[in-house]
């Protein structure tokens, strides 16, 4: 298993005459060998204004245009939340419509609403049908690792 915090991997916007100038950055490559080397991905995506961050956009556009399918054959887990009630539903409803255009195979969600209401660090989901819920979809993901 290995944790990637985005944060770690600066990149400018993306453009054509960017790509041209500039080739691409080494640490992407790395990151496209470790997602096509991946079985499975667990995604946690922020959502701002009911889609995902331009950040990820951004991130998808420069990983699509070094190799298309770079999620080839990879099972993905789908998360988000936010404080509000609707849990990042939009941003989810988004990408999990993008990420089979670069080879996912399965793309299984999960939205956690009123994140301050609904999580404590140290007692994780604390209303129990949105914790079965959780557990139901990563048991869901998990079976998907295992063929």
């Amino acid at each position: 298993m290995q944790l990637l915090n985005m944060a770690n991997f600066p990149l400018p916007m993306y453009s054509e005459d960017y790509e041209k100038a500039n080739g691409f950055a080494n640490s992407l490559a790395e990151l496209r060998d470790d997602l096509m080397n991946a079985n499975g991905l667990i995604l946690s995506v922020n959502e701002h204004n009911s889609n995902p961050s331009a950040y990820f956009k951004n991130l998808l556009d420069w990983l699509s245009r070094l190799e298309r399918n770079f999620m080839a054959n990879t099972h993905v887990l789908l998360m988000a939340t936010s404080p509000g009630k609707r849990g990042g539903i939009g941003a989810l409803e988004k990408v999990g419509e993008i990420l089979p255009r670069f080879g996912a195979e399965s793309v299984l969600t999960f939205s956690l609403p009123s994140f301050y209401d609904n999580f404590d660090p140290k007692k994780g989901i604390l209303n129990q049908e949105l914790s079965a819920e959780h557990a139901k979809v990563v048991a869901a993901f998990t079976s998907t690792m295992s063929k």
